[in-house]
């Protein structure tokens, strides 16, 4: 039995451990970027929806953008989804957006505009799980609520020789009773903000995945990981599988200076967003058969007269869960058909504003010269 699944919450409580983490993080953590020193719950909210899986310096310039053009979250809440896609092509994971919209109009319609304050009724919002609920409650309101995202797993891990996958659910839940034990007793100080943000820092800029700053931390002297010298394998990683590897073929359909772009749907891969017209989908690779240049012409057929049918070099993409191969055709008109439905044509000169995925958005952006699409 792990030794953390022993005891109950009293036998954990250790308030030197809290007290570590707030006099680090005031002296020594992070103080000025642009969500902190700030109780809008909007601000706090947005930050961290984007900072889920992608680090700070990715995300500082999409945050002064999207703030820019949706200043509160009414105008948020208000705004075409196809806009909010727009302004987060690029960021990744694109569910967070959908859900980042969606959870807008229900603060609109179901809190006034307000967002709760209770940790139980954020993490009821879309896209808003425990830890992040916690994390917007504390910053916003001073909630005494604890966190669990990545870097608190990482450092718990190390600290108290957490030696199995933290994503296991008995595992997962230990921790999840660990942190609600150390939680600082008291408002005295801003310490629940000063403790939860001290948490994150110490795992995003000390006890990081590869070579820790351990002389500098200020948990060093009650680390189990580095007492036994295991800090490079703790925590213990995610057994790995074989990555699966896919193949797309994307049209790139062009005709007087516009690409032809397709709505994918709402769910699956990039959904919401615009991409290239496929031939076939996403097929694994050991499936997937050569088309010829005849056969793809033939497909393209219901967007025109096809002129020319080129291949374009190949890019290799890499989702979550498989790798995407994709080999892009140019395809030329000599005329114009009707337009089929969920398909637009897109003026290339603007193409940096279309709500795009970043690998079609780059395709595209390179291949946008008039010597190409003239």
């Amino acid at each position: 039995m792990n030794q953390m699944t022993k005891f109950g919450l009293a036998e954990l409580e250790d308030p030197s451990f809290s007290a570590a983490v707030i006099g680090w993080q005031k002296q020594h953590g992070r103080h000025a970027l642009p969500w902190q020193n700030t109780r809008d719950a909007y601000r706090i909210w947005l930050s961290e929806i984007m900072l889920q899986q992608t680090q700070v310096a990715a995300v500082l310039g999409y945050y002064a953008r999207f703030l820019e053009r949706f200043p509160t979250v009414v105008s948020l809440a208000e705004a075409p989804l196809d806009d909010v896609m727009a302004h987060w092509s690029g960021l990744g994971y694109y569910t967070r957006a959908r859900n980042l919209h969606a959870c807008a109009k229900r603060v609109v319609e179901q809190y006034g505009g307000v967002f709760p304050s209770d940790p139980a009724l954020l993490a009821e919002l879309p896209g808003i799980g425990r830890s992040t609920a916690a994390a917007i409650s504390a910053f916003s309101s001073g909630t005494r609520a604890a966190i669990m995202d990545g870097n608190v797993k990482r450092v718990f891990a190390r600290v108290f020789g957490v030696d199995q996958y933290p994503g296991i659910k008995p595992v997962e839940d230990a921790l999840w009773r660990r942190a609600e034990a150390l939680l600082p007793e008291g408002p005295e100080g801003g310490g629940i903000e000063a403790y939860t943000q001290g948490l994150m820092d110490l795992g995003a800029t000390l006890c990081t995945r590869s070579r820790p700053d351990c002389p500098r931390c200020p948990l060093q002297d009650r680390c189990v990981a580095y007492a036994t010298g295991r800090t490079a394998e703790l925590p213990v990683r995610k057994p790995k599988k074989a990555t699966p590897e896919k193949r797309a073929l994307m049209l790139v359909v062009v005709d007087r200076g516009q690409v032809l772009l397709q709505q994918r749907p709402e769910s699956g891969i990039w959904g919401g967003l615009l991409s290239l017209p496929e031939f076939d989908g996403h097929v694994d690779v050991d499936e997937a058969e050569d088309a010829d240049v005849a056969v793809l012409a033939g497909a393209a057929g219901e967007f025109g007269a096809v002129d020319e049918v080129e291949p374009l070099l190949p890019l290799v993409h890499g989702f979550t869960h498989y790798k995407l191969h994709i080999q892009p055709y140019r395809v030329g008109l000599a005329a114009r058909g009707e337009t089929p439905v969920g398909h637009l044509w897109w003026d290339l000169a603007t193409i940096a504003e279309a709500p795009l995925p970043a690998p079609i958005k780059k395709l595209l952006g390179q291949l946008a010269a008039p010597t190409l699409f003239g």
